[in-house]
């Protein structure tokens, strides 16, 4: 449920199911704002990038974890909704200490269009400077019209 106050959060571990629940939470919690449809389709799209990206590169090796189940058991990143006026603010933050890079995406290829659509889909986007504690990648979207 969402917080009161405009913001809610959930860790979130680095299972198969983690994008979408991801995803249900981004939608529920703007459902719980009454924000806007359109702006929570584009805020769970950006969502489900940002939590697939700190997944994919801002988390240990594999042969980093205690075991097999450890995917499953720990907290790998954290998401973050935050309330503002008439829009949201995403940030998924992950342990991973690279910044993440925006490249153009090839005609052809399967993957790598993830910060695209991030760019193309918020107002704003970033990320903090990695350190050793890892980074937070964010994105406004706002409501049109």
């Amino acid at each position: 449920m969402p917080g009161p106050d405009g913001f809610a959060a959930c860790a979130l571990s680095g299972s198969a199911r983690t994008v979408a629940e991801a995803r249900r939470f981004t939608r529920t919690t703007l459902e719980g704002w009454r924000m806007c449809p359109g702006l929570a389709d584009n805020a769970v799209l950006i969502v489900s990038e940002l939590v697939t990206n700190a997944l994919r590169h801002g988390t240990a090796a594999p042969a980093e974890t205690a075991g097999p189940a450890a995917d499953d058991r720990f907290c790998h990143a954290w998401l973050a909704l935050t309330r503002q006026g008439r829009g949201v603010l995403c940030a998924v933050s992950d342990g991973g200490t690279r910044a993440p890079v925006l490249r153009p995406a090839g005609e052809l290829a399967e993957s790598g269009r993830g910060l695209q659509l991030v760019n193309r889909l918020s107002d704003s986007w970033g990320w903090t400077p990695p350190d050793r504690s890892g980074k937070t990648v964010w994105a406004t979207v706002m409501a049109r019209g």
